[in-house]
Order: C-alpha cells, then structure tokens, then sequence
C-alpha cells in the first residue's frame, strides 16, 4: 500500500437495505492515527469529511442527520 497503512473504498447500504444507497472513501496514512477521507451519507445523502481517530471497528456518524454508519473488517473476504 505503500505510503498508507490503512484504505478502504465501499459503497454503504440505507436502513431498507438498499445496497448503493451511501459510500465511504477513507485511509490512514503510515505513521498516523489519524481517518481521513469523505462518505456519502446512506441515510439523507449528505457529503461530509472525515477525520477522526483510526479504530477499528470503523464508525463514522453523518453530521446531518447522526445516521451511524459502520465497516465491519472484510479480513478473508475477498
């Protein structure tokens, strides 16, 4: 991966499980803690920043409307 330690790319399903519905774009730099990247709220379609702590499992709350969105790890899922 080169110069990050952590980069994920999904797309995040709504509440009525519509599969296309959100995304979230994210990584982790090498020597940082730090979650960077955007996402696409599956809830109300706000497109918002992120930058918070990296842990694992990811969450990340939209600022609109707190819909909480979720990455499980795909370890073995490939």
């Amino acid at each position: 991966m080169g110069a990050f330690r952590y980069v994920t790319n999904r797309t995040l399903a709504d509440k009525e499980g519509n599969a296309d519905a959100g995304r979230i774009k994210a990584f982790v730099k090498n020597g940082s803690d730090m979650l960077e990247g955007e996402y696409k709220c599956p809830g109300c379609g706000n497109e918002g920043m992120i930058n918070q702590f990296f842990k694992r499992p990811i969450s990340v709350k939209c600022e609109n409307c707190g819909f909480l969105m979720k990455l499980p790890k795909l370890k073995g899922k490939k």
